[in-house]
């Protein structure tokens, strides 16, 4: 792609709109940006329904945060309109779904006329099928209405692009495909950082590693039915980082399988990366995603992968297998027998995937956001 010499928009004043920077891959994604924004001499606010979250000390000091102290996302509708009144950005830039549906209903309402870019990150069709709760069943009708009112929308993976042209009504040239900045200057040096997990840490089976929030959308009910069968075949250990409303559900089953001592759920890690360099696989066991960052952060810290071949990203990463091996939906014998063919695989045979992680690095995806946000 041709090179644009963004400094002569350098006086251009940026808005990035989150409900909060707690633990998701979402808001990492959009701090990155934010930062990296700054960094290039813009003028970057960083906008919040609540100003909390673990990821708030990532924040660039050259980012202004500004707390719009809502109850909720909802609630933060008017505060963001008299911010966007106020303070004049010339370009907003949202992510998440039901936060875009309130990114656009404040460009529609707010007097300062503000380009608004959203970023989706999931099949919306699918997501909308298995999300829980009232707010879950608005927001897919809520994105049929309102999404066309954007000025453009970018989409994480070819597979979220298709996805929303088949279920809303978009115009095409509206519609762009934009990679994550996942890989980073910072994951490297992460990565060598000391772990403090024992099975890490004095290392004496293979390590298992699996990372996201703990709900039915990442499947880990299926990891852990397809670590039993590896378990039983060799001594090796299962780490799934991470917090979420599936915990206790998970738990039963170690129990039920007797791994207790096999199987450990530490929670949220502020630096997982540590955890992939030490750890022997990486498994992606997902139902659906969008364009799942942790698996290309895998690559990224040179640890092997196995991954579902879930709608959708896993195969756009992994370029059909190319890079690690993928198995079908809801499979636990197929995901077993790809865990260990992937562990009695030498080292030396096992594809580079840090070479394919490298094409998702923060300084590209940065250039291709601003294309977008800037209208080049």
């Amino acid at each position: 792609m041709e090179m644009v010499d963004f400094r002569f928009m350098e006086n251009k004043r940026i808005a990035v709109f989150l409900p909060s920077v707690k633990g998701g891959g979402a808001e990492r994604v959009m701090v990155i940006l934010a930062n990296e924004f700054a960094n290039r001499g813009f003028t970057v606010d960083l906008v919040l329904a609540q100003a909390i979250g673990e990821y708030i000390t990532e924040v660039s000091s050259r980012v202004r945060i500004i707390d719009l102290k809502a109850a909720s996302v909802a609630g933060s509708l008017f505060p963001l309109v008299q911010y966007i009144n106020k303070s004049n950005p010339d370009v907003m830039l949202s992510a998440l779904d039901y936060v875009n549906v309130i990114a656009i209903f404040a460009k529609l309402i707010a007097r300062h006329r503000v380009r608004l870019v959203i970023s989706e990150r999931s099949n919306l069709s699918i997501n909308s099928k298995f999300s829980k709760g009232l707010r879950a069943r608005l927001v897919f009708p809520l994105v049929k209405l309102t999404y066309k009112y954007a000025d453009a929308i970018i989409a994480v993976s070819r597979g979220v692009a298709d996805d929303l042209l088949r279920h809303i009504n978009l115009k095409n040239n509206r519609l762009f495909v934009v990679y994550n900045p996942v890989v980073t200057d910072s994951i490297f040096q992460l990565a060598e950082a000391p772990v403090a997990h024992k099975w890490l840490a004095d290392k004496k089976n293979s390590v298992i590693l699996a990372a996201g929030r703990l709900n039915s959308a990442k499947d880990f009910l299926n990891l852990i039915k397809a670590f039993s069968y590896v378990r039983s075949q060799r001594d090796c250990k299962l780490l799934i980082l991470g917090e979420g409303e599936q915990r206790k559900d998970l738990e039963k089953l170690v129990m039920d399988l007797g791994l207790e001592g096999d199987v450990d759920l530490p929670g949220f890690v502020e630096n997982p990366y540590s955890y992939m360099r030490k750890s022997d696989l990486f498994v992606l066991s997902s139902i659906y995603e969008g364009l799942p960052n942790v698996l290309i952060q895998a690559l990224a810290c040179g640890i092997p992968v196995v991954s579902t071949n879930c709608p959708s990203g896993p195969d756009e990463i992994l370029e059909h297998g190319r890079w690690g091996r993928l198995v079908p939906l809801g499979s636990s014998e197929k995901l077993a027998e790809a865990m260990m063919l992937t562990l009695d695989t030498p080292s030396e045979e096992l594809p580079k995937g840090a070479i394919r992680a490298m094409d998702f690095n923060y300084k590209n995806a940065t250039d291709n956001y601003l294309r977008v946000m800037l209208d080049l």
